[in-house]
């Protein structure tokens, strides 16, 4: 078992529960450990993503998957018909196929929508970066599925990085108190980030020292007026309303990196099935119904 395999350990045995694998001892005494073949077909589109998440839910049940034998396929463009073959006994398939393909076809819708927007944004030096606006439980996967499709991750957590958000200048009563707060935290290696919301509030940031800031709904004017107030070593996030359709009107030079809430929460989905057949009927793949 690999160290990611291990770590996922507490969440799969929650999956499972979901599914109520334990709830029918009878049906599973019962269920065939025959040798099949499985066939992983895509059925839209995609890049594959959610590999070593789909391997683990097999071998949570008792499998012997080797990530390596799928490795190939984790991050590449994949396009409807192609197929993933590869062979596990009858009980394990069928009572692991739902989770697994859950996992599987979540980080690829994740990774192939982050891919559009990196694609783009590439050649411009800008990056693309995620957000915590995650599914609860899925942040771990979500955000690998990110880093796949060739995006970058924010932070994972409310304290691995320190962001002054409007509600704690809102409560401290602005943006001094807010930052005052933090620097008592004494994180030496920690980084703060400010959300800004107006120019008047970018230049007291920059007044204060502030190096890292992310220009929330900042307009196009607003963005060029920003920039010509950047400092040496500042950066600057711009996030806010930013899709597929207007994203390339942030491709600014002096633009450091576009933060974007959709990656997580709205990627469209992809499609993708699990077929299973007795193996000596494995060379008749036109049989399979899809």
């Amino acid at each position: 078992m690999n160290l990611l395999e291990k770590s996922l350990q507490d969440d799969l045995r929650r999956f499972f529960e979901e599914d109520d694998l334990h709830g029918n001892a009878f049906y599973l005494r019962e269920l065939p450990a025959t040798p099949v073949e499985c066939l992983l077909k895509i059925k839209s589109d995609l890049t594959m993503c959610g590999l070593p998440f789909f391997v683990a839910a097999f071998n949570f049940l008792g499998a012997k998957l080797d990530y390596h034998s799928f490795k190939k396929y984790e991050g590449v463009k994949m396009h409807e018909g192609d197929l993933i073959a590869f062979n596990l006994p009858f009980a394990l398939a069928l009572s692991g196929e739902r989770v697994a393909l859950n996992l599987l076809q979540h980080a690829s819708a994740i990774a192939s929508f982050t891919q559009k927007f990196s694609e783009l944004a590439k050649p411009h030096g800008i990056k693309i970066l995620d957000t915590r606006k995650t599914v609860p439980g899925m942040r771990s996967l979500e955000k690998y599925a990110v880093r796949v499709g060739g995006g970058y991750n924010h932070r994972f957590s409310q304290s691995d990085v320190w962001m002054i958000k409007d509600n704690h200048k809102s409560y401290f009563g602005g943006l001094k108190p807010a930052w005052d707060f933090f620097q008592k935290m004494h994180t030496h290696y920690q980084s703060i980030v400010v959300e800004i919301h107006s120019l008047d509030e970018l230049a007291m940031a920059i007044d204060l020292g502030v190096e890292h800031v992310m220009l929330d709904n900042f307009s196009s004017a607003m963005i060029g007026q920003a920039l010509s107030l950047k400092t040496k070593g500042m950066t600057y996030e711009i996030s806010g309303g930013i899709n597929l359709a207007n994203c390339t009107e942030y491709f600014i030079k002096g633009i450091d990196a576009l933060s974007i809430g959709a990656l997580t929460h709205s990627a469209p989905h992809v499609d993708l099935s699990l077929k299973i057949k007795p193996l000596e009927n494995r060379i008749n793949r036109d049989s399979y119904e899809f």
